[in-house]
């Protein structure tokens, strides 16, 4: 249907102009990279379109057909369901790069970052996620307590270990996480230890000697590296056991959100009595523990938990890998601080190792139907 009018007179040159420009982008080949950009090109198209029938109208002029009232291409619609969950890994990937940084940004003590970020991330999560609200019965019960206090551990050995050491440490040795897997396989999951993984088993503890030889580089937000490296290591130990866990439950009729869940509940109980008593802080203090609760943990792990069941394990692996890249870099960037040149090595070793497993094992998986991602 068309609208009658005399000529507008006014904002046409420059209407003509958009709209030239806007159908010249949309004129570009497919390619997957300018996707994005197609989407952010409809939308400004249907908005300029409403704008200009909206004048049209009013000076009764016939408008054309390309701007003729339409559905809002709404960009979420545009895009498939593989394509957002890749975009929401990604954003989760951020959020935890920042964990490293935002912990040390704040004059808060340890044990008291590590209960207050927890409290607060137990809440959001039980408000924004619905399956962390249903707890399973029986034996899954049990191992949804046990996965959650493992996560509890997790998460306090990490808030404990950033004060003293540095992020980049911190987050390469809880990356050795697939070593201990692999090792309790056998015994929890059933998954014998093949030969290919003996060369990556000795390049991750390889690189995890590298952190305890040479002396340490000391800043004010890493003030005591050697304990903060054996509290780091103990991170690792304990979230392998979390993912384990966390495997299992994924495997049978257990909800791995509700495990999340209430572990951060037993983290801010268990941390609790070591962050009383509560000295004033500045509203900066507090801005960062909502932070970390809200967007680091609790948004973070909701994005995760939309997304994983719309792409394979292995993809997801891949996309979370941006977290250690990113956290050193924003640490380094914050805080000035860096890892000395054996850490950094025995980092890029671990990292190393790990992502070229992850190649192996989807190269071999190809073949066979893909599994599915669990929530960690």
């Amino acid at each position: 249907m068309a609208y009658f009018a005399p000529a507008i007179g006014r904002d046409d040159a420059e209407d003509a102009a958009q709209l030239a420009l806007l159908s010249l982008v949309r004129a570009l080949p497919g390619i997957e990279a300018a996707r994005a950009v197609g989407y952010v090109v409809t939308a400004a198209q249907h908005r300029l379109g409403k704008s200009y029938r909206r004048r049209a109208r009013a000076a009764r002029r016939p408008v054309p057909d390309r701007l003729a009232p339409r559905t809002p291409p709404l960009i979420g619609w545009a895009m498939t369901p593989a394509a957002r969950a890749r975009l929401a890994i990604l954003a989760t990937a951020f959020l935890f790069s920042t964990g490293g940084a935002a912990i040390k940004a704040t004059a808060f003590g340890s044990w008291q970052v590590a209960s207050l970020r927890s409290g607060v991330a137990a809440a959001v999560l039980w408000l924004l996620v619905p399956a962390a609200r249903r707890l399973p019965r029986g034996r899954a019960l049990r191992t949804t307590v046990g996965v959650a206090f493992c996560y509890a551990a997790t998460l306090i050995l990490f808030v404990l270990a950033n004060k003293l050491t540095t992020a980049a440490n911190t987050i390469f040795l809880q990356a050795t996480a697939p070593l201990y897997i692999l090792l309790l396989g056998p015994l929890w999951l059933h998954e014998p230890i093949r030969r290919r993984d003996l060369g990556f088993m000795a390049a991750v503890a390889g690189g995890m000697a590298l952190f305890f030889v040479g002396r340490q580089p000391a800043f004010a937000t890493a003030p005591d590296p050697v304990r903060g490296n054996l509290l780091a290591t103990l991170s690792g130990l304990s979230y392998a056991l979390m993912l384990v866990g966390l495997r299992w439950l994924g495997k049978g009729t257990g909800h791995p959100a509700a495990a999340v869940a209430l572990g951060n509940l037993f983290a801010f109980v268990i941390a609790l009595p070591f962050a009383l008593p509560l000295t004033p802080h500045p509203a900066r203090d507090w801005a960062v523990i909502l932070y970390l609760g809200t967007l680091q943990i609790g948004l973070a792990y909701t994005l995760l938990a939309r997304a994983i069941p719309h792409l394979p394990a292995l993809e997801v692996s891949l996309l979370l890998f941006l977290e250690p890249a990113l956290n050193p870099l924003l640490a380094w960037l914050v805080h000035g601080e860096y890892p000395g040149p054996f850490a950094l090595a025995g980092g890029i070793v671990i990292i190393g190792a790990t992502g070229l497993k992850v190649w192996q094992d989807g190269k071999q998986a190809r073949a066979a139907p893909p599994e599915r991602a669990v929530l960690p």
